[in-house]
Protein backbone atom coordinates (compact mmCIF):
# COMPACT_ATOMS: atom_id res chain seq x y z
CA UNK A 1 0.00 0.00 0.00
CA UNK A 2 1.53 3.51 -0.68
CA UNK A 3 0.54 6.40 1.37
CA UNK A 4 -0.77 8.31 -1.66
CA UNK A 5 -3.79 6.43 -1.56
CA UNK A 6 -4.57 7.58 2.20
CA UNK A 7 -3.87 11.25 1.30
CA UNK A 8 -6.33 10.63 -1.65
CA UNK A 9 -8.69 8.62 0.96
CA UNK A 10 -8.54 11.91 2.75
CA UNK A 11 -8.77 14.15 0.21
CA UNK A 12 -12.08 12.54 -0.75
CA UNK A 13 -13.48 12.50 2.97
CA UNK A 14 -12.82 16.52 3.17
CA UNK A 15 -14.05 17.12 0.16
CA UNK A 16 -16.72 15.04 0.04
CA UNK A 17 -16.87 14.75 -3.88
CA UNK A 18 -14.30 12.50 -5.90
CA UNK A 19 -14.11 15.03 -8.65
CA UNK A 20 -13.77 17.71 -6.21
CA UNK A 21 -10.29 15.58 -4.55
CA UNK A 22 -9.03 15.05 -7.80
CA UNK A 23 -9.20 19.05 -8.79
CA UNK A 24 -7.57 19.27 -5.95
CA UNK A 25 -4.59 16.58 -5.77
CA UNK A 26 -4.00 17.22 -9.52
CA UNK A 27 -5.03 13.56 -10.81
CA UNK A 28 -7.56 12.41 -12.66
CA UNK A 29 -10.85 11.02 -11.62
CA UNK A 30 -10.12 7.82 -12.55
CA UNK A 31 -6.71 7.30 -10.95
CA UNK A 32 -8.67 8.53 -7.72
CA UNK A 33 -11.39 6.41 -8.12
CA UNK A 34 -9.22 3.14 -8.84
CA UNK A 35 -6.75 3.78 -5.83
CA UNK A 36 -9.48 3.63 -3.34
CA UNK A 37 -11.46 1.00 -5.18
CA UNK A 38 -8.36 -1.28 -4.44
CA UNK A 39 -8.32 -0.03 -1.02
CA UNK A 40 -11.46 -1.26 -0.29
CA UNK A 41 -10.58 -4.52 -2.30
CA UNK A 42 -7.40 -5.01 0.11
CA UNK A 43 -9.57 -4.26 3.36
CA UNK A 44 -12.36 -5.98 2.47
CA UNK A 45 -14.54 -3.16 3.42
CA UNK A 46 -17.05 -0.48 1.38
CA UNK A 47 -15.14 2.80 2.79
CA UNK A 48 -16.92 5.14 0.96
CA UNK A 49 -20.42 5.43 -0.58
CA UNK A 50 -20.63 6.97 -3.97
CA UNK A 51 -23.87 8.77 -5.47
CA UNK A 52 -24.19 11.37 -7.77
CA UNK A 53 -24.35 14.10 -5.35
CA UNK A 54 -21.00 12.80 -3.87
CA UNK A 55 -19.10 10.42 -1.71
CA UNK A 56 -19.66 9.80 1.98
CA UNK A 57 -18.14 7.35 3.96
CA UNK A 58 -19.42 4.10 5.36
CA UNK A 59 -20.12 3.55 8.94
CA UNK A 60 -16.27 1.77 8.58
CA UNK A 61 -14.92 4.24 6.35
CA UNK A 62 -15.46 6.60 9.17
CA UNK A 63 -13.30 5.01 11.50
CA UNK A 64 -11.00 4.04 8.59
CA UNK A 65 -10.56 7.57 7.53
CA UNK A 66 -9.69 8.70 10.93
CA UNK A 67 -6.89 6.16 11.54
CA UNK A 68 -5.48 7.22 8.02
CA UNK A 69 -5.62 10.53 9.22
CA UNK A 70 -3.45 9.86 12.54
CA UNK A 71 -1.36 7.87 10.39
CA UNK A 72 -0.97 10.72 7.90
CA UNK A 73 -0.03 12.83 10.86
CA UNK A 74 2.65 10.38 11.92
CA UNK A 75 4.25 10.12 8.82
CA UNK A 76 4.65 14.02 8.59
CA UNK A 77 6.25 13.40 11.93
CA UNK A 78 8.76 10.83 10.33
CA UNK A 79 9.93 13.29 7.70
CA UNK A 80 10.25 16.10 9.77
CA UNK A 81 12.05 13.60 12.12
CA UNK A 82 14.37 12.28 9.21
CA UNK A 83 15.14 15.83 7.79
CA UNK A 84 16.22 16.79 10.85
CA UNK A 85 18.92 14.49 11.30
CA UNK A 86 20.06 15.42 7.85
CA UNK A 87 19.68 19.26 8.59
CA UNK A 88 18.02 19.87 5.38
CA UNK A 89 14.73 21.65 4.84
CA UNK A 90 13.19 20.92 1.09
CA UNK A 91 10.08 21.69 -0.31
CA UNK A 92 7.90 24.97 -0.88
CA UNK A 93 6.09 27.45 1.51
CA UNK A 94 3.18 29.19 0.23
CA UNK A 95 2.46 32.29 1.90
CA UNK A 96 -0.90 34.60 1.72
CA UNK A 97 -1.05 37.92 3.32
CA UNK A 98 -3.36 41.37 3.39
CA UNK A 99 -0.87 44.18 1.70
CA UNK A 100 0.00 46.09 5.30
CA UNK A 101 2.00 42.89 7.03
CA UNK A 102 4.95 42.35 4.32
CA UNK A 103 6.93 44.90 6.05
CA UNK A 104 6.84 42.34 8.64
CA UNK A 105 7.46 39.10 6.14
CA UNK A 106 10.30 41.08 4.15
CA UNK A 107 12.91 39.92 6.64
CA UNK A 108 11.68 36.78 7.81
CA UNK A 109 11.23 35.70 4.67
CA UNK A 110 15.24 37.15 3.61
CA UNK A 111 16.44 35.14 6.16
CA UNK A 112 14.78 32.36 5.82
CA UNK A 113 15.58 31.58 2.48
CA UNK A 114 18.91 32.23 3.53
CA UNK A 115 19.21 29.90 6.03
CA UNK A 116 17.41 27.21 3.85
CA UNK A 117 17.67 28.07 0.29
CA UNK A 118 16.29 24.81 -0.89
CA UNK A 119 12.76 25.45 0.09
CA UNK A 120 10.55 27.33 -3.25
CA UNK A 121 8.82 30.49 -1.39
CA UNK A 122 5.59 32.00 -2.56
CA UNK A 123 3.75 35.19 -1.72
CA UNK A 124 0.71 36.24 -3.01
CA UNK A 125 -1.31 39.89 -1.49
CA UNK A 126 -4.89 39.68 -1.50
CA UNK A 127 -7.95 40.35 0.13
CA UNK A 128 -8.95 38.14 3.05
CA UNK A 129 -11.51 35.87 1.73
CA UNK A 130 -9.53 35.04 -0.78
CA UNK A 131 -6.54 34.11 1.52
CA UNK A 132 -9.33 32.35 3.33
CA UNK A 133 -10.68 30.26 0.60
CA UNK A 134 -6.90 29.57 -0.65
CA UNK A 135 -6.08 28.38 2.48
CA UNK A 136 -9.44 25.91 2.66
CA UNK A 137 -8.32 25.03 -0.99
CA UNK A 138 -4.83 23.99 -0.21
CA UNK A 139 -3.66 26.95 -2.64
CA UNK A 140 -1.35 28.60 0.01
CA UNK A 141 -0.13 26.70 3.32
CA UNK A 142 -0.18 30.30 5.64
CA UNK A 143 -2.22 32.98 5.49
CA UNK A 144 -1.88 36.48 7.30
CA UNK A 145 -5.35 38.28 8.07
CA UNK A 146 -6.80 40.87 10.64
CA UNK A 147 -9.30 38.46 12.54
CA UNK A 148 -12.30 41.33 14.46
CA UNK A 149 -15.38 40.67 16.17
CA UNK A 150 -17.21 40.19 12.74
CA UNK A 151 -15.26 37.80 11.02
CA UNK A 152 -15.51 34.34 12.71
CA UNK A 153 -13.39 31.50 11.17
CA UNK A 154 -13.63 29.23 14.11
CA UNK A 155 -16.25 27.11 12.21
CA UNK A 156 -15.07 27.35 8.76
CA UNK A 157 -12.17 24.71 9.06
CA UNK A 158 -9.68 26.98 10.14
CA UNK A 159 -7.15 27.95 12.87
CA UNK A 160 -5.84 31.31 13.58
CA UNK A 161 -3.09 31.95 15.70
CA UNK A 162 -2.53 35.87 16.79
CA UNK A 163 1.02 37.65 16.19
CA UNK A 164 0.26 40.99 17.07
CA UNK A 165 -2.15 43.45 18.85
CA UNK A 166 -3.38 46.14 16.65
CA UNK A 167 -5.70 49.17 16.51
CA UNK A 168 -6.48 51.56 13.90
CA UNK A 169 -5.25 55.53 13.77
CA UNK A 170 -5.61 58.48 11.88
CA UNK A 171 -2.64 60.05 9.54
CA UNK A 172 -1.87 63.49 8.27
CA UNK A 173 0.24 65.84 7.24
CA UNK A 174 1.89 68.68 9.34
CA UNK A 175 0.67 71.46 7.49
CA UNK A 176 -3.37 70.39 9.12
CA UNK A 177 -5.05 71.91 11.50
CA UNK A 178 -4.80 69.02 13.30
CA UNK A 179 -1.25 68.32 13.25
CA UNK A 180 -0.72 69.07 17.15
CA UNK A 181 -2.75 67.18 18.01
CA UNK A 182 -2.44 63.80 19.95
CA UNK A 183 -6.17 62.43 18.99
CA UNK A 184 -8.99 62.94 16.82
CA UNK A 185 -12.47 62.94 17.95
CA UNK A 186 -15.17 61.35 15.90
CA UNK A 187 -16.72 64.74 14.95
CA UNK A 188 -13.23 65.90 13.84
CA UNK A 189 -12.94 63.17 11.93
CA UNK A 190 -16.24 64.05 9.88
CA UNK A 191 -15.09 67.73 9.59
CA UNK A 192 -12.29 66.01 7.21
CA UNK A 193 -11.28 65.53 3.85
CA UNK A 194 -10.66 61.75 4.14
CA UNK A 195 -8.91 58.85 1.78
CA UNK A 196 -8.28 54.85 2.73
CA UNK A 197 -6.41 52.17 1.42
CA UNK A 198 -8.42 49.70 -0.05
CA UNK A 199 -8.36 46.96 3.00
CA UNK A 200 -11.27 44.87 4.31
CA UNK A 201 -10.94 45.53 7.62
CA UNK A 202 -10.38 49.64 7.06
CA UNK A 203 -13.10 49.20 5.29
CA UNK A 204 -15.18 47.61 7.68
CA UNK A 205 -14.07 50.21 10.58
CA UNK A 206 -15.39 52.57 8.77
CA UNK A 207 -18.60 51.10 7.91
CA UNK A 208 -19.08 50.64 11.70
CA UNK A 209 -17.56 54.06 12.69
CA UNK A 210 -20.49 55.86 10.57
CA UNK A 211 -22.99 53.90 11.88
CA UNK A 212 -22.18 54.99 15.18
CA UNK A 213 -21.30 58.79 14.54
CA UNK A 214 -22.52 59.72 11.16
CA UNK A 215 -21.46 60.06 7.68
CA UNK A 216 -17.43 60.62 6.32
CA UNK A 217 -16.33 62.64 3.49
CA UNK A 218 -14.45 59.70 1.88
CA UNK A 219 -12.66 61.55 -1.62
CA UNK A 220 -11.90 58.00 -2.61
CA UNK A 221 -10.24 54.41 -1.73
CA UNK A 222 -7.58 53.35 -3.45
CA UNK A 223 -4.93 50.42 -3.47
CA UNK A 224 -2.14 53.52 -4.49
CA UNK A 225 -0.24 54.10 -1.61
CA UNK A 226 1.26 57.30 -3.86
CA UNK A 227 -2.39 58.91 -4.59
CA UNK A 228 -3.11 58.57 -0.70
CA UNK A 229 0.75 60.30 0.25
CA UNK A 230 -0.48 63.35 -2.33
CA UNK A 231 -3.72 64.25 -0.96
CA UNK A 232 -2.03 64.10 2.52
CA UNK A 233 0.96 66.06 1.67
CA UNK A 234 -1.14 68.42 -0.64
CA UNK A 235 -4.56 69.07 0.40
CA UNK A 236 -4.28 67.93 4.27
CA UNK A 237 -6.84 65.06 3.65
CA UNK A 238 -6.70 62.37 6.21
CA UNK A 239 -6.13 58.59 6.13
CA UNK A 240 -7.13 56.17 8.36
CA UNK A 241 -5.07 52.45 8.79
CA UNK A 242 -3.92 49.87 11.27
CA UNK A 243 -1.18 51.89 13.71
CA UNK A 244 1.81 48.73 12.65
CA UNK A 245 1.52 49.81 8.82
CA UNK A 246 1.95 53.41 9.59
CA UNK A 247 5.23 52.48 11.71
CA UNK A 248 7.05 50.07 9.30
CA UNK A 249 5.82 51.00 5.74
CA UNK A 250 4.97 55.01 6.01
CA UNK A 251 3.17 56.74 3.88
CA UNK A 252 5.01 59.54 4.05
CA UNK A 253 8.51 60.90 6.56
CA UNK A 254 7.69 61.38 10.22
CA UNK A 255 8.96 65.60 9.38
CA UNK A 256 5.99 65.64 7.34
CA UNK A 257 3.22 63.84 9.14
CA UNK A 258 1.87 63.11 12.22
CA UNK A 259 0.03 59.83 13.87
CA UNK A 260 -3.08 60.43 15.95
CA UNK A 261 -5.35 57.98 18.49
CA UNK A 262 -8.93 57.91 17.95
CA UNK A 263 -10.32 60.11 21.13
CA UNK A 264 -12.98 56.99 21.58
CA UNK A 265 -13.65 53.73 23.34
CA UNK A 266 -11.99 51.24 22.29
CA UNK A 267 -13.09 48.27 20.28
CA UNK A 268 -12.72 45.03 20.85
CA UNK A 269 -9.57 44.09 20.44
CA UNK A 270 -7.93 43.47 17.07
CA UNK A 271 -5.08 41.06 15.95
CA UNK A 272 -2.75 40.62 12.79
CA UNK A 273 -2.69 36.41 12.94
CA UNK A 274 -1.64 33.72 11.35
CA UNK A 275 -4.75 31.09 9.37
CA UNK A 276 -4.11 27.84 8.62
CA UNK A 277 -6.47 24.76 7.83
CA UNK A 278 -7.44 22.47 11.24
CA UNK A 279 -6.75 19.03 9.17
CA UNK A 280 -3.31 20.09 7.91
CA UNK A 281 -0.41 18.54 10.01
CA UNK A 282 1.89 21.77 10.50
CA UNK A 283 4.98 20.83 8.22
CA UNK A 284 8.60 21.53 8.90
CA UNK A 285 8.76 24.37 6.77
CA UNK A 286 6.02 25.92 8.25
CA UNK A 287 7.04 25.68 12.05
CA UNK A 288 10.67 27.02 11.25
CA UNK A 289 9.13 29.93 9.12
CA UNK A 290 6.93 31.09 11.85
CA UNK A 291 9.33 30.70 14.51
CA UNK A 292 11.68 33.20 12.84
CA UNK A 293 8.40 35.49 12.06
CA UNK A 294 7.75 35.39 15.69
CA UNK A 295 11.38 36.25 16.76
CA UNK A 296 10.75 39.42 14.24
CA UNK A 297 7.73 40.72 15.77
CA UNK A 298 8.63 40.64 19.55
CA UNK A 299 11.60 42.68 18.85
CA UNK A 300 8.68 45.30 17.19
CA UNK A 301 7.01 44.86 20.45
CA UNK A 302 10.05 45.79 22.13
Amino acid sequence: MHIEKLEYLVEVAKTGSITQAAHNLNVTISALSQSITSLEKEWGVSILKRSRSGAIPTAEGKVIIKKAYELLDKYEELKEVAMGYSNTIKGQLRLATIPGPMFLLEQAVMDFKHKYPQVKLEIVEQGSQDIIDDILNDKSDLGFIILFKDRLIEHTGLTFERLLKVKMVAATSMNSPLAFNKFITPEELRQQTVVLYNDDYVKWFMDDFQKKHGSVDVIYTTNNRELITRACLHYSAVTVGLNYSFIKEPLFSPHDSVILDFDMPEPSPVYLGIIQRKDAHPNNISKHFLERLKHDISELDK
